[in-house]
């Protein structure tokens, strides 16, 4: 009974929940990031094939805290169905690390924008602003080991005069939905060096594929006239917060307390740019780009603390019409782009974004898409299978310190994904109790894939 009880609490639940991977990545995906890339095996003698070390490097992110053998050992009997195992299956360290090289970090970001994307309903709180799903577009940085590949690839940051910043370190842009936390587009560079790579500039690699029904949300750091016109030709709607410094005339109060006004290119300047905005005043057409039509809308915050007390929040939006979104819904929107933040640290600290296993400069880049991928993974399997709606009571209940939790954090969302049997043909009845018929079988497959 207690052998039984330790494989169901600890190497059952946690290698079955490794079908939640496969189950939202499917082989075919696998296979057409690999042939996109370049990335097949290129020695018919290859024990470990390419397919099988995308799974496994996305396996890792999961159980961040294992050693090579063991995850890939958890995850054999669930590549066994999708036929991309040999029949010899002998992982060791040296050689997965050998196989992760070979495959290299680009099959792994094809990958991600494969699989990668919103995964809320209508039903989900604080997804949608009328016809429009929340996104948020923010940055992270993470250190990476201090190797000299590593200091090559992606440098040093400045730190002080002639003192340089000890670790290197990587940059990353993403582009996540605010309700589930899922990433969905990403682009990442050096912090440091000669040539830092700059969030506003690896932003500007995923305004090209917002999406129409998107409202997507910045903070004032991501503005110029450039990159906003380039996002807003997607179609995509924006609600951007911009610096104090931007100068916006007014051209007309609306209803809500926001008022219409024009954003004029820099390059236009003097008596042009007079013309302009009194030919915006009258409610001309203007030429895009040359200006454009924009909506103001200002806010505080009375009864902030600290040093943005009394400051005047101002959101820039492509939406004119105060029909469609009232000044108090896109300011109660903008708030939800602090999920955002706590976004960046789930993915830093619980699925090991950024964290790399070794000190190759392609073990951080590598971390990115995988790890992201495996974070969207987790939410989309939240949201479509593993939701339950006792579940905030349930944590309540269990956790009555927090009295204003209202909804499972990242934490018990993985938690739960790790428990909860997904794989069909191991279905148990009772997901945390496996009947003791599912352990034994269970238990032949890991002792036939093992020997």
């Amino acid at each position: 009974m207690a052998d039984s009880e330790a494989v169901a609490g600890s190497q059952l639940t946690d290698w079955i929940s490794l079908g939640v991977l496969t189950s939202f990545v499917p082989r075919d995906a696998v296979d057409e990031a690999i042939e996109a890339t370049g990335a097949g095996a290129r020695r018919s003698d290859t024990t470990i094939p390419p397919q099988v070390v995308a799974y496994f490097v996305m396996a890792l992110a999961l159980f961040a805290d294992d050693d090579y053998e063991t995850v890939a050992r958890r995850l054999a009997a669930t590549l066994t169905d999708l036929d991309v195992v040999g029949p010899r299956w002998e992982p060791t360290s040296s050689g997965l690390t050998k196989a992760r090289q070979r495959l290299g970090a680009a099959p792994l970001a094809e990958l991600f924008g494969q699989v990668a994307g919103p995964v809320a309903d209508l039903d989900t709180v604080g997804a949608f602003l009328s016809r429009w799903r929340l996104m948020s577009i923010d940055g992270l940085e993470w250190d990476a080991p201090a190797s000299k590949e590593n200091i090559a690839a992606f440098g040093l940051p400045a730190g002080r005069v002639d003192a340089p910043g000890v670790l290197p370190k990587v940059r990353a842009v993403t582009v996540s939905e605010c309700a589930s936390h899922a990433p969905v587009l990403a682009a990442f560079g050096p912090a440091g060096g000669a040539k830092p790579a700059s969030e506003q500039a690896l932003a500007r690699t995923v305004y090209p594929r917002l999406a129409s029904d998107w409202l997507l949300l910045a903070d004032r750091n991501f503005y110029s006239w450039a990159d906003w016109c380039t996002a807003a030709d997607t179609g995509a709607a924006l609600l951007w917060r911009v610096k104090a410094t931007l100068r916006l005339p007014p051209l007309r109060a609306l209803s809500d307390g926001s008022y219409l006004t024009v954003l004029v290119n820099p390059k236009v300047t003097g008596k042009a740019r007079e013309t302009l905005v009194t030919a915006a005043r009258a409610g001309a057409p203007l030429d895009p780009t040359k200006a454009r039509y924009t909506r103001l809308v200002e806010y505080d915050v009375p009864d902030r603390e600290g040093d943005g007390k009394h400051e005047i929040t101002g959101l820039l939006t492509t939406i004119c019409d105060p029909r469609e979104a009232t000044a108090t819904a896109l300011a109660g929107a903008y708030r939800q782009r602090w999920e955002h933040e706590v976004a960046i640290e789930d993915a830093k600290q619980l699925v090991g974004v950024g964290q790399a296993r070794n000190r190759l400069a392609t073990a951080a880049q590598r971390a990115v898409p995988f790890g992201l991928t495996c974070q969207t993974l987790a939410f989309t399997w939240y949201l479509t299978t593993g939701h339950h709606h006792g579940d905030a009571a349930d944590h309540r209940a269990r956790t009555p310190w927090y009295t204003t939790k209202t909804r499972p954090s990242t934490a018990d969302l993985l938690a739960k994904h790790r428990r909860v049997l997904i794989a069909t043909k191991y279905q148990p009845a009772h997901p945390e109790q496996p009947t003791p018929a599912e352990i034994h079988t269970l238990r032949l497959a890991w002792e036939i894939t093992a020997a």
